[in-house]
């Protein structure tokens, strides 16, 4: 996923916000459901945009290479948050034994379409329908930056349970301290938060959730590329 600037969300401080059970279930429905509403929204645009870029850049695939030979060839690997595969294609390209997960229906029939050998399927990242320890490896490239920061160690822990022991965990997002709202891309009456995070709060969430960081890569601001500011990529072992 993509960043593109725009003007910082703000919120009212002076208001009590609700703790409750239902309150805080509630909010996790309703980011899952703008997340999944604004990629349905964008998703062939989105592709059609973001095709010549492919896995990235030549840095975001020697990263995916070494989590590809820590992970090995025997594992099952989960890319979550796949949108239109090309990661996912980009995985199984190294020998991994991947399937893709997206919560955008509109984003799955793309990455079947145009990988029609490999598996996907729809569901969210803090719900897998997965038994505990049943992956080698789990990917999360640029899909946790529109989940709310108080949410991440749902999310690791998640994420956490369904890898086995020793298993890795690849995990990419933007470096920084606010986010950015993305208003109408393509003119798609949508908009949606994305969240920028410092590596090494990252890294402290993963320690909590059980991980060990093994790898803290920030690949630096480029104005002539797609990457206007910083982009972090942890690798870590459960």
């Amino acid at each position: 996923m993509t960043d593109a600037s725009a003007t910082p969300h703000t919120s009212d401080a002076s208001a009590t916000p609700d703790t409750s059970a239902a309150s805080v279930s509630s909010d996790a429905a309703s980011f899952v459901a703008t997340t999944r509403t604004f990629y349905d929204a964008i998703a062939e645009d989105y592709a059609d945009h973001h095709r010549a870029t492919g896995a990235g850049t030549p840095l975001d695939r020697a990263l995916m290479a070494a989590f590809a030979e820590l992970v090995g060839p025997d594992g099952q690997v989960a890319d979550l948050g796949c949108g239109p595969g090309r990661v996912t294609a980009y995985l199984a390209s190294l020998g991994l034994r991947v399937f893709g997960l997206d919560l955008s229906a509109s984003m799955l029939a793309i990455a079947r379409r145009e990988n029609p050998g490999l598996r996907f399927e729809q569901g969210s990242m803090l719900e897998l329908d997965l038994p505990d320890g049943a992956l080698a490896g789990a990917v999360s490239w640029y899909s946790s930056i529109h989940t709310p920061w108080e949410r991440l160690p749902d999310l690791f822990g998640e994420i956490a349970r369904v890898l086995a022991p020793g298993g890795h965990l690849l995990l990419g997002f933007q470096v920084g301290d606010e986010p950015r709202l993305l208003d109408r891309p393509f003119g798609r009456p949508v908009a949606l938060e994305f969240e920028r995070r410092r590596p090494e709060a990252m890294a402290e969430l993963l320690e909590g959730a059980g991980f060990t960081v093994l790898s803290r890569t920030v690949r630096v601001q480029e104005e002539d590329t797609s990457a206007k500011i910083p982009q972090a990529c942890l690798i870590a072992r459960r």
